[in-house]
């Protein structure tokens, strides 16, 4: 089934210039040793972005395998839905239906799957230009919201019409991660610039937050329960928290140092990062506690890993899942 929705086209964006403190280097401590458990999946295709859904079940996408599966942790079974050839799905979301959400990188649409029979029902962006819809996340008022990386924009789909409206931001700015504030507004990175965006779900007016170096390049996002935004900063090897009402900026340089490549960011149940080292011989996930400013764990992947590149945290079993390009699909149990 196709479903055509109207373009919603914000000619300009707002711009704010953050203000910015030290980069700090937090002090050196003994950090905790924290033991991942990973699965192999046997049909790789890079799996990745792994969400838990309402049954229990494991649910991931293999980006260049196109399809979506679901892992049963206590056996290890896996069940497979195949997606239309080139489809590279980028990402997925399982509702509280039990309804999977995936996005078509390569293929101009949302699609859900109805995980009994299996069945597909694809929402077509309203033209060829947002191309390659790419994250994505629910906002509690029966919407998906998400990136279209290389078209540069940011849409919201309603699940209930099928209807997307679509935001349009400068070319080469590439909408990265996306998460949703307490007030219901999404904010992403503008990955292929130095800012941080909003938007205004009542009007769809866009606002964006220049961070103060014009080389970072923040590339996912998280928030703490007092409303902090922070973002993994790629290119400069830190974190940095926004503040939203004031503009201020902080950063910390990441324990690795130069090429650490920060890219997963999550929060955990204690207002604690999680965020991935994707540069050196070893992959591995580091914890930051925002409350004493600190990092406090180090979790090594296995040799396969591969970079992980996004993240979800279970609250109540206290589980931080993540996906690797070495094929596998993994947890650590949060201390």
């Amino acid at each position: 089934m196709r479903f055509l929705a109207a373009l919603a086209l914000v000619p300009s964006a707002l711009l704010a210039q953050a203000r910015v403190s030290d980069v700090v280097t937090p002090p050196a401590t003994d950090p905790i040793k924290v033991q991942a458990k990973e699965w192999t999946v046997e049909w790789g295709g890079r799996p990745r972005d792994p969400y838990v859904g309402p049954n229990g079940l494991i649910y991931f996408v293999g980006q260049t395998g196109n399809y979506v599966a679901s892992l049963d942790q206590k056996t290890g079974a896996m069940r497979r839905y195949e997606l239309d050839p080139n489809t590279n799905p980028h990402t997925q979301i399982v509702d509280k239906d039990g309804t999977i959400w995936y996005t078509g990188n390569r293929a101009a649409h949302i699609g859900k799957i109805d995980p009994n029979t299996g069945k597909i029902t694809k929402y077509i962006m309203p033209d060829s230009t947002p191309r390659d819809p790419h994250t994505m996340v629910f906002d509690g008022k029966g919407n998906v919201w998400f990136t279209a990386q290389g078209a540069a924009y940011v849409g919201r789909l309603n699940m209930a019409s099928g209807k997307i409206d679509l935001v349009k931001f400068a070319a080469r700015t590439n909408p990265y991660g996306i998460i949703i504030d307490k007030e219901g507004r999404p904010w992403f990175d503008l990955f292929g610039t130095n800012k941080i965006g909003t938007i205004d779900p009542a009007t769809m007016t866009p606002k964006e937050f220049a961070l103060p170096d014009p080389e970072s390049r923040p590339r996912r996002i998280a928030m703490t329960s007092d409303g902090m935004i922070w973002y993994s900063d790629y290119q400069l090897d830190r974190i940095g928290r926004l503040n939203p009402k004031t503009g201020e900026v902080k950063a910390w340089a990441m324990p690795r140092g130069a090429e650490s490549r920060p890219y997963a960011i999550n929060v955990d149940d204690k207002d604690r990062l999680w965020i991935s080292e994707t540069g050196g011989p070893v992959r591995r996930l580091v914890g930051f506690d925002t409350r004493q400013e600190r990092f406090f764990a180090i979790s090594d992947l296995d040799s396969r890993g591969g970079t992980v590149r996004h993240m979800m945290f279970h609250a109540p079993t206290r589980e931080m899942w993540f996906g690797t390009d070495g094929g596998t699909v993994g947890k650590i149990i949060v201390p």
